[in-house]
């Protein structure tokens, strides 16, 4: 078994090194679009509207990059991936870039040869149950049936919890999250554990979502983020700093509504000024041009638009900013300086 692993590892690595080395960058300016991976169906974070669009608080990311390389926001191709399958999708040159639920871990940025671009939404582990089930701890779920994805860090953290308070759980694995809902709902568990923002967003679409609630344990820190290849550093960059443009714009006010305005007349802030490409020389630097931020933040908003119209408390979803919060608002939301 660690034979295999092993072998599965460097396979991996080696993909990944094979795959940076054509430079992501030209390869999606050659092709006209961003192919991007994505989870396979999450309400608020990735899914297809009514219309087959897709839309989401991961979505954005892609479309704030492809936006940002290729100035057109809908120049993106969606790949759905499971658990199982994103890492692969990646490290083979499938997908040019992954924003989808992902933890940041030590062993999936060395081991794997990852590059995390940053934080765009930091979660820890929850538990939802039926209301009816009369549970009000998780400590109190001995015994208990769980669903939970295959792969994934909260498969780990769900051992080593209930390893921790001595109980015992039988798990029932499942592969994607509309799985787990179906298995859920039809009582072939009596919990669903995952990140605390993805059980927000199934029980969202429940016929009766007030039926189910979430325990009060957070059991784990999952940050959550985008992730590129390792060895390709100027793509790393670029998604990277569309992330970060992305925050420091709600930081310094500038939104979807005001950044043509602001760009068009530079203001007495010169930091505003570099992000919208009205001085210095930021874009060519990144490998584009002065206005690469502009269409990243015009293509869904700042993060904290993007947040409030695809999970915050005025949607089904109904999350509060909490650690996500900008920094001066008491969150850990934080971007590095643009000079």
């Amino acid at each position: 078994m660690r034979k295999s692993v092993l072998l599965g590892a460097i396979t991996v690595a080696g993909l990944a090194a094979g795959a940076a080395a054509a430079g992501t960058l030209d390869d999606v300016k050659a092709r006209g679009k961003l192919i991007c991976g994505v989870v396979t169906g999450l309400a608020g974070f990735g899914a297809p509207d009514a219309n087959g669009e897709w839309q989401g608080f991961d979505v954005a990311v892609c479309r704030a990059v492809a936006a940002a390389v290729l100035g057109d926001a809908t120049a993106v191709e969606f790949v759905p991936t499971t658990p199982k399958t994103r890492f692969t999708a990646l490290a083979s040159g499938e997908i040019d870039l992954l924003a989808r639920n992902t933890t940041w871990t030590f062993s999936r940025d060395t081991d794997l040869k990852f590059d995390f671009i940053g934080v765009n939404y930091y979660d820890g582990q929850g538990f939802m149950v039926p209301k009816a089930l009369g549970v009000s701890s998780a400590k109190d779920l001995d015994g208990a049936t769980v669903c939970i994805q295959t792969g994934t860090t909260t498969e780990l953290n769900l051992a080593d919890f209930f390893r921790s308070n001595n109980i015992s759980y039988e798990p029932v694995p499942i592969e994607t999250n509309a799985e787990a809902q179906q298995q859920y709902l039809a009582g072939a568990c009596d919990v669903y554990t995952t990140d605390a923002s993805g059980l927000a967003a199934t029980r969202a679409t429940f016929e009766d979502p007030s039926a189910h609630i979430l325990l009060p344990e957070i059991i784990s820190k999952e940050p959550l983020g985008p992730l590129v290849r390792h060895g390709d550093n100027e793509w790393g960059d670029l998604a990277r700093w569309t992330l970060n443009a992305l925050i420091a714009a709600e930081e310094m006010g500038i939104t979807s509504a005001n950044v043509a305005e602001l760009a068009a007349n530079p203001t007495d802030n010169p930091e505003i000024n570099r992000l919208l490409g009205t001085e210095g020389n930021l874009g060519e630097m990144i490998g584009l041009d002065a206005e690469w931020a502009k269409r990243a933040i015009m293509a869904s908003g700042n993060y904290g638009e993007i947040f409030a119209k695809n999970i915050g408390e005025e949607t089904p979803i109904g999350l509060a900013r909490g650690l996500n919060a900008q920094w001066t608002d008491g969150g850990l939301l934080y971007s590095p300086p643009f000079r």
